[in-house]
């Protein structure tokens, strides 16, 4: 038995679970999310609590278990919380700002980039160097922080670049002098 799978999402108060076949919609103070589930997972609301079962123990099955399970709790999690992602700009001169809706960052190269958020996800700038990407749709939110550190990923010799907080960056030692040249 996944030991993950096993556990029973709990659905906190103010949290609105509809499920029609393989649909799964998740209301909450927060917003509303829709995910389309496998259709060999079972999934079962009852007393408070979201259940998910499988039909065998085929790797597959074993597999999406787990993840079937964890999907949901990250729904209810969105719904009530939120997700946020932080990033931060090491470099000289290296910036971002906020104009409008859109991010406008500065990394060393001959234009500045523009990142443009889907609709749930909101980009907040508190200092030039530090950029939060929140939302509900922790998928979603993960990947437009992974849009962003693609700008300009930090690279190993200077540390230079986008990183998420609390990254660490393996450093190389940079060329040695040769004697005699």
């Amino acid at each position: 038995m996944s030991r993950i799978g096993k556990l029973p999402v709990e659905i906190p108060e103010g949290v609105e679970v509809n499920q029609s076949g393989d649909q799964l919609t998740v209301k909450g103070p927060k917003g509303t999310l829709t995910r389309e589930l496998h259709p060999d997972m079972d999934v079962s609301v009852e007393d408070g609590a979201i259940k998910v079962t499988r039909p065998s123990d085929d790797k597959e099955h074993r597999s999406l278990h787990g993840l079937t399970r964890t999907l949901i709790a990250n729904m209810i999690e969105g719904v009530t919380k939120g997700f946020e992602r932080t990033l931060e700009i090491h470099g000289v001169g290296y910036r971002a700002q906020k104009q409008g809706d859109k991010l406008v960052l500065s990394v060393g190269y001959s234009q500045p980039v523009e990142i443009v958020p889907e609709a749930g996800i909101e980009i907040e700038v508190p200092a030039p160097n530090r950029v939060i990407v929140k939302g509900i749709d922790k998928e979603r939110v993960g990947q437009l922080a992974a849009n962003i550190r693609k700008v300009r990923p930090p690279e190993p010799y200077l540390g230079k670049g986008i990183r998420y907080e609390g990254e660490r960056i393996i450093r190389k030692a940079g060329k040695a002098g040769r004697a005699g040249s």
